[in-house]
């Protein structure tokens, strides 16, 4: 049995967690490297409209690998980003590893694990740096508490 947290009760989250999902990396808006030094894979908007309708939108945690390759840890935002007022919903994955180089084409695999927060507005991009920074420190704490061996063999063979 895997144990997973969800930090945040959100809506009915609970049923859908664990959660995976593989899509082709697209390019998104620039903004998450050059603006607020959090570089995101965006995943294709089939994969976004292909989630249950009650997945409620947020940051969460979980795992990622690109391409078959090493499985990291992540956190991801799905919604609208009503910091930029975004009209398309979108699927961010940030990897918490430095890449040398883009990835766009390639195909990623994510397991969404827990929920952080609901997507919200700042007042400034320096509250919203901040707030991602702190989504990062919270995901790597929910990730060390995880069964990572189990989550790897049913999710990533």
């Amino acid at each position: 049995m895997l144990l997973i947290r969800t930090i945040g009760r959100f809506m009915h989250l609970d049923r859908h967690l664990p959660y995976f999902l593989r899509g082709r990396v697209v390019t998104g808006f620039g903004r998450g490297g050059k603006q607020l030094g959090c570089p995101t894979a965006n995943i294709e908007e089939p994969v976004v409209e292909a989630l249950p309708t009650d997945f409620p939108c947020g940051v969460f945690y979980g795992l990622a690998r690109v391409d078959g390759e090493q499985v990291d840890n992540m956190v991801m935002s799905i919604g609208w980003n009503p910091q930029y007022q975004n009209v398309k919903k979108t699927l961010e994955v940030h990897l918490l590893r430095k890449f040398d180089k883009d990835f766009y084409g390639s195909m990623m695999d994510v397991l969404i694990l827990g929920f952080i927060r609901p997507m919200a507005a700042f007042n400034s991009l320096d509250e919203l740096r901040a707030a991602i920074a702190s989504d990062i420190a919270i995901a790597g704490k929910e990730l060390e508490q995880c069964d990572r061996q189990a989550l790897l063999q049913r999710f990533f063979q």
